[in-house]
């Protein structure tokens, strides 16, 4: 695999550097080797002003937030109320209706779109149908995207390629292939709307999506007979996907072909793509020589790419090259994101390194960076590992004084650290706490604890669990 790219081999990261202790530059680095004793310190004063700054600008941004917040509100009210007007403004109309596109609120998009068709001022547009039937195969409704289609077609809108794509989209993301290539099959004989290589593309992610692998390999065989050349993003679609399905031959030879390809290059999606291929299998050193050969091919890595590589190290409990790729990002200023910090937070908590942990948790909202659940449960699994139930309390009261909004899956990942740790009574507390939070027990919310309470031998307890979990799923259940 390694030999499938050209170019010399190119050391990826830096030697480790001997630096000295050091705050944090405006470039917005920060010594990773200082982490166990804290955050740098500063002029008391101008952390006191850096601080009410940063508060200020917080609460301004969350009153902005809900300005914007209850003006949709007010503006779907108005909307709601003049239901069946056919002079409301154009405007506002089309702003609700792009909202809901946007947030796949599909039921709402089209009690919206009626309303628009019902204006005045309404002209059919053929784009409007295609986002909403886009929106529709998305949401899993494709029959309801067929009847947008009609519709289009009954209020003379020309149909064209891309209408019809969306129309294959939509069948062929919730499996529906039979449907999807009887639409292909439609293209090829209406005039000025043959299937492309964006058609093709679309149909061959869902095959992989679904694993029909066969179907993959009749639609690449069709496109050559229709002289269609798969583009960098089809070799990059069927890169990932062959890649996370651990077919690394099928992932070889399509890299391969794409090399011979002139019109198509590789570019850092492929390099992603490879990389967390043969990193998320634990194939390390081959992941290391994908990665120079890429750099020797003159492809730059990007923020996705050193995530992928932090992650394949610190799972693999290579930490010494987790440090290294840090260091590398440091030098280079490449700004962490949040998934960089989910990564190298979990990391930490996994190797038991609980001060690194706690630095870097710090360090994410000195730079303004809001945990979410991901990041509260790594913390939470760490204190766990080390049995640091008293931790995990902390953490909570951190969570109930900020607005981070938690989930079924925070609570679950709760229940289980304090079944891990014996603490069954902190473990029974968490369903009230689900509950003041708005979060529903789920399946694995009672096996998780009907798990823990017999590892204990408390059976007495198992009993009622049970009876909750055979309720989950069921309407009006009661628990």
């Amino acid at each position: 695999m390694a030999s499938s790219l050209p170019g010399p081999a190119v050391n990826p990261f830096p030697p480790e550097f001997n630096r000295s202790p050091e705050t944090k530059t405006h470039g917005g680095s920060v010594n990773f080797n200082q982490g166990r004793e804290g955050p740098p310190s500063s002029d008391d004063g101008s952390d006191i002003r850096r601080e009410m700054k940063e508060q200020s600008n917080k609460k301004i941004a969350s009153q902005k937030a809900i300005s914007v917040i209850l003006r949709r509100e007010a503006t779907m009210a108005v909307i709601e109320k003049k239901k069946g007007s056919t002079r409301l403004f154009p405007g506002t109309v089309l702003e609700a209706l792009h909202e809901r596109i946007t947030a796949l609120r599909w039921e709402s998009a089209l009690k919206v779109f009626e309303l628009l068709r019902e204006q005045l001022w309404y002209r059919p547009n053929s784009g409007i149908y295609v986002k909403l039937i886009v929106m529709l195969g998305k949401c899993k409704q494709p029959e309801k995207a067929h009847s947008l289609f009609q519709a289009m077609i009954d209020e003379g809108c020309i149909v064209n390629q891309e209408s019809y794509t969306a129309l294959l989209s939509a069948y062929s993301r919730s499996g529906l292939f039979r449907k999807a290539f009887s639409i292909l099959e439609e293209m090829r004989d209406t005039p000025n709307c043959h299937p492309d290589v964006y058609t093709y593309s679309i149909l061959i992610k869902s095959c992989l999506h679904f694993h029909e692998f066969d179907k993959v390999q009749s639609l690449l065989s069709e496109m050559v007979s229709q002289g269609i050349k798969p583009n960098t993003v089809t070799y990059n679609t069927l890169i990932d996907a062959y890649g996370k399905a651990k077919r690394f031959v099928d992932m070889e030879s399509t890299l391969v072909e794409m090399l011979r390809q002139r019109e198509c290059k590789p570019d850092v999606w492929t390099m992603n793509s490879t990389l967390r291929a043969f990193g998320g299998s634990g194939q390390i050193e081959t992941m290391e020589k994908c990665y120079e050969k890429f750099l020797s091919a003159g492809i730059q890595p990007n923020i996705k790419t050193f995530n992928i590589l932090l992650d394949s190290y610190g799972k693999t409990g290579h930490y010494k090259k987790m440090s290294a790729v840090m260091e590398y990002m440091q030098k280079y200023h490449f700004s962490w994101s949040l998934v960089t910090y989910n990564i190298v937070i979990d990391a930490f908590g996994r190797a038991g390194d609980l001060n690194q942990m706690e630095f870097l948790f710090r360090l994410m909202q000195s730079e303004s960076i809001k945990p979410n659940c991901v990041t509260l449960c790594s913390l939470v699994r760490g204190y766990a590992q080390a049995g640091k139930a008293e931790k995990i309390k902390g953490l909570l009261r951190y969570i109930e004084s900020s607005d981070v909004m938690v989930d079924t899956v925070f609570f679950n990942c709760l229940v289980d650290a304090y079944g891990m740790m014996g603490c069954l009574a902190e473990m029974k507390a968490v369903l009230p706490m689900m509950e003041s939070k708005g979060c529903q027990p789920d399946k694995i919310t009672y096996r998780t604890m009907i798990k823990a309470y017999n590892m204990n031998g408390m059976s007495n307890h198992v009993k009622e669990l049970r009876h909750a979990l055979s309720s989950v799923g069921k309407p009006e259940s009661r628990r």
